[in-house]
């Protein structure tokens, strides 16, 4: 029986020839990432050293990636004197893949692991954040973990008692239609397989949808995959993976992909064609609750978000800006964007897409996750409806239990932010 990517990638980690669904294996890490919750982490792995007369030491500082994100700049003293805490522990532990509070290198963790080509196909990616679902649009395994394991991949440099999951293959043929895209797609998806549907397992995608999607579309989708509640989704490497490394993120050294076995075996396979695929919308308060926009035409709409790990790319916001441009954001609705990363930041800074999106009425601030889960900027007024880019909808996911959020396309939202209500794009 052959194998799948991922049974694939675990085996080479493990130093078996093999693995198959079930087995419990001990794969080597190649990157182990953390924002803000790296200070947790540092409280457990601490707790390992105690008692050994050893200084606590990380097992290989290249291989660990910390970026603040989630509430920066710092929005209290308590983020400011837990951030300073990592501060202190990446200097004294030597880690070079470290982004700070900065203008010239900040930016969302699951923006900044591929723009600086820290994740490569075939490479085991753990983090503690759920979305690190993300980096297996570069061919790799990546999954999230709690701090206490992430304590242990500090320590040791492997990822303890992992069960190597079962793969649903999704099969994506036909071209968008105008004004749908990888969000629709994932959207649609999660939709169909229930936000419990994939559990435990991977969510493989091909097809020729797939192949002539950009990396940033295959990271919006990967990124999503947990939603449906899969432990990572892939897209195995390719030709655009490879451009990307190599033209995008710089990458100069060996890269492999790889592909599954032609008779991996599968629990199911899915099949979409996105021919005839409206925009969807994940309708508060779960997101796997979606519908076609044609169901949720004319939702007034306070908040507008356009941004975050999931849509907040340069594509994402030339395509927001080009339906502003020239317009203005309906008065009673505020529009907040956020670019994923600084370079993200000053590429649409270049390009004129951030005056298109500030004249329109729009705030435009630094990158950052804080307006997405509600803890930093952005929150919601009570009895308020937000349609957002971002990837949750959960019952107080943008800072207030009473509001209301949507789920949407760059698109959508930008259609939207003009009308004041949930909008068409395809017919303004």
């Amino acid at each position: 029986m052959g194998m799948t990517v991922v049974e694939k990638i675990l085996a080479h980690a493990s130093g078996r020839p093999s693995t198959k669904v079930g087995d419990v294996v001990e794969p080597k890490v190649d990157l182990a990432m953390s924002h803000e919750n790296a200070a947790l982490v540092i409280n457990q792995f601490q707790e390992v050293f105690q008692g050994t007369g050893l200084e606590p030491r990380v097992w290989d500082p290249s291989k660990l990636a910390i970026i603040f994100d989630h509430r920066v700049p710092a929005e209290s003293p308590k983020t400011a004197t837990n951030q300073k805490k990592i501060r202190e522990f990446v200097a004294a532990n030597g880690i070079t893949k470290f982004h700070d509070v900065r203008g010239d290198v900040g930016g969302i963790c699951h923006q900044i692991l591929p723009e600086y080509g820290y994740v490569h196909p075939g490479f085991v990616v753990v983090g503690t954040d759920s979305h690190t679902t993300s980096h297996g649009a570069l061919g790799a395994f990546s999954f999230g973990v709690g701090a206490t394991e992430m304590a242990s991949v500090w320590s040791l440099g492997i990822a303890v008692n992992i069960e190597v999951p079962a793969t649903i293959r999704v099969e994506v043929k036909g071209e968008f239609p105008s004004m749908v895209g990888p969000k629709d797609l994932i959207l649609y998806l999660i939709g169909q397989l229930t936000a419990q549907g994939a559990n435990f397992k991977v969510l493989e995608f091909h097809g020729e949808t797939i192949r002539r999607m950009s990396t940033s579309g295959r990271i919006a989708i990967c990124n999503m995959s947990v939603e449906a509640g899969a432990t990572s989704g892939i897209v195995p490497g390719d030709d655009e993976t490879l451009r990307y490394l190599r033209e995008e993120a710089g990458v100069t050294g060996t890269l492999s992909c790889i592909l599954p076995d032609a008779d991996a075996h599968y629990v199911q396979t899915v099949e979409v064609d996105v021919s005839a695929l409206a925009p969807q919308i994940a309708c508060p308060h779960t997101v796997d609750n979606v519908k076609s926009i044609d169901q949720v035409l004319g939702i007034k709409v306070h908040q507008i978000v356009i941004g975050s790990c999931t849509n907040g790319r340069l594509d994402d916001l030339a395509e927001a800006a080009a339906i502003l441009r020239g317009k203005k954001v309906a008065q009673g609705t505020r529009m907040l964007v956020f670019p994923a990363s600084s370079k993200v930041f000053g590429q649409a800074l270049d390009k004129g897409y951030i005056h298109d999106l500030m004249k329109a009425g729009a705030v435009v601030m630094n990158s950052g996750c804080g307006p997405c889960l509600g803890v930093h900027e952005g929150a919601l007024g009570d009895g308020e409806t937000a349609l957002s880019t971002t990837n949750r909808n959960f019952k107080g996911r943008m800072g207030n239990p009473t509001g209301f959020v949507y789920l949407c396309s760059p698109v959508v939202a930008a259609a939207s932010a003009i009308t004041g209500v949930i909008t068409d794009p395809r017919k303004m």
